[in-house]
């Protein structure tokens, strides 16, 4: 068993820095680093098919830089690079992350038509003020070449949850600088910005979200990785969202393991769903909470027509809406009712709010089989700080679990604690030792629960004192206003008391597959030999693979 710390490190912060660490430190902006300089990039799109040109947008206190770009599969491997390339400082709007910065594009270059599909990193470094090195790290990702591919697996980065959480300026859907006194979240995020730093590049070291520690009576949580961030000079939401914390750990597993793997943004749901027929088995892994109508649309006719989906994520959240072909997204969550303008007139099932508010229709459950308002936290902050960790299992007779030894009762990846930091399920009812969704719970006709761990939406504790709890009931209290209509103490009961499934069934002439754990690909970047297994057994069958 693994022997956890029982206190917080502390990174060499003081009081004074863990405290505006924990409430402050929320963003990264042009001219944070005056004395030491900087260099910061975006791209034209986050993905591109061989043979495309890609504009990358540079703001530089130095005169040039080098550009290196490497492969993050499996192997790292550089496919460009080149040096003395001109740069410049330019401008930045204040509301940049709203209205995207706007840069001249400093460089072009072209996608190589043997470029494999993938991640692709970049990395800038120019010379900083005092002579030392600077850097920025970019990523790219390289779309597959059109046609049938039997045998390989297509995973599809969390790309609009990327850009909900993306610090860079100032505002994302979480923290803002927008609004008349500077203090709001912006309903609209652009995509013409770098990224947080963190969200393409992370050292080994750096903290996961769940806390990793084993808390001594009446310990008031923390958010421990916002403290590390600090201390490194990181985006406070570095571990919620990027590549760096989430999707490149499995497609470099899948690789690793032997899978033929291609990779495409969220977008192409989005603008060129027939994409997905080309493949036998797709995947979502992650932090995967934001996507829109038509995202949905994608997935639900290629599970119809005999796809099969193999979901390694959790927080399957909010409906959003793409704009600009794509440079805009928007999403007014709990703002909604009073600011979304599809209530003045529009199509409300377009609303952006929580997937099982009653004006969308549509639950998460009827794609995923899960729901994210019937779960949530688990193992972060005061949401079971101390529970399961792994997957308590009630079925291990299932294929997805052959060869794994599992007993009924088994904790499926405790010891690499994988059921966190956000988790999807379902209501549900225990008979005879084994869990069923409800017949209230809106699951798909013959959906099959595996695993049901515990969750809560809401922070709460009989003896902490409130202030000690720094999330409280806030989020709840929108959740129960965007599901229920209504705030009051029957309603936030309801969402106190959650959970996390791994669930099972087939649609149409497809099949679905949905370990709803944000963190499942801990697992794998732990090699925790049950997490792979598991993981190995659902994409073999899913490619019919022997």
């Amino acid at each position: 068993m693994t022997k956890l710390p029982t206190s917080y490190p502390d990174f060499d912060l003081t009081p004074e820095e863990k405290l505006f660490a924990q409430r402050n430190h929320m963003y990264e902006w042009a001219g944070m680093d005056g004395p030491r300089g900087e260099i910061w990039c975006y791209t034209d799109r986050f993905s591109y098919g061989p043979g495309d040109r890609v504009l990358l947008q540079v703001s530089s206190t130095a005169p040039r830089f080098t550009m290196e770009i490497v492969r993050d599969g499996a192997n790292e491997t550089k496919v460009f690079e080149k040096s003395g390339i001109a740069a410049k400082w330019q401008d930045t709007p204040d509301q940049c992350s709203v209205e995207g910065c706007g840069w001249e594009t400093a460089f072009e270059f072209e996608i190589g038509a043997d470029w494999p599909s993938g991640g692709y990193r970049v990395k800038l470094t120019a010379e900083g003020r005092n002579g030392r090195p600077i850097h920025y790290y970019h990523i790219l990702i390289v779309l597959p070449k059109p046609g049938r591919k039997p045998g390989r697996v297509l995973q599809v980065a969390a790309t609009g949850t990327w850009r909900a959480y993306n610090t860079w300026g100032g505002s994302n859907h979480y923290n803002g600088i927008t609004g008349p006194n500077r203090n709001l979240w912006s309903p609209i995020v652009s995509t013409q910005r770098p990224w947080g730093r963190g969200f393409v590049v992370l050292p080994p070291s750096a903290p996961r979200v769940p806390l990793e520690i084993m808390m001594p009576p009446k310990t008031a949580p923390r958010s421990w990785h916002y403290d590390w961030a600090y201390a490194t000079g990181h985006s406070q939401k570095y571990g919620s969202a990027g590549w760096a914390s989430y999707d490149r750990h499995f497609f470099r597993f899948a690789e690793r393991a032997g899978y033929g793997i291609d990779l495409i943004s969220q977008d192409e749901l989005h603008f060129s769903p027939d994409i997905l027929l080309d493949y036998d088995c797709v995947t979502f892994v992650g932090h995967d909470e934001y996507w829109t109508w038509e995202m949905r649309d994608a997935v639900d006719t290629y599970v119809d027509q005999g796809g099969h989906v193999a979901r390694f994520a959790g927080n399957f959240g909010w409906q959003t809406r793409l704009e600009d072909e794509g440079r805009r997204q928007v999403c007014y969550k709990s703002r909604a009712r009073a600011e979304d303008p599809v209530y003045r007139g529009g199509d409300v099932s377009r609303a952006t709010v929580l997937w099982e508010s009653p004006e969308t229709g549509r639950p998460g459950a009827l794609t995923f089989g899960l729901n994210s308002s019937n779960g949530i936290y688990a193992g972060w902050m005061g949401c079971a700080p101390r529970g399961a960790r792994g997957f308590p299992i009630y079925r291990p007779e299932h294929w997805a679990f052959a060869n794994t030894g599992l007993f009924y009762g088994d904790v499926l990846g405790a010891e690499s604690h994988i059921f966190a930091y956000e988790v999807d399920g379902l209501d549900y009812e225990i008979r005879n030792g084994l869990p069923y969704p409800s017949a209230t719970s809106g699951a798909p006709d013959g959906l099959e629960i595996l695993s049901v761990g515990m969750a809560t939406q809401i922070e709460w504790n009989a003896d902490l004192a409130p202030e000690d709890l720094r999330m409280g009931d806030r989020e709840a209290r929108e959740s129960a206003e965007m599901l229920f209509g209504e705030v009051n103490d029957a309603n936030l009961e309801k969402l106190k008391r959650g959970n996390g499934m791994i669930a099972n069934f087939k649609r149409g002439k497809g099949e679905v597959f949905h370990a709803g754990s944000c963190e499942w690909v801990a697992g794998l970047l732990r090699h925790d030999p049950m997490v792979e297994l598991v993981t190995c057994n659902v994409l073999t069958r899913y490619l019919d693979r022997p």
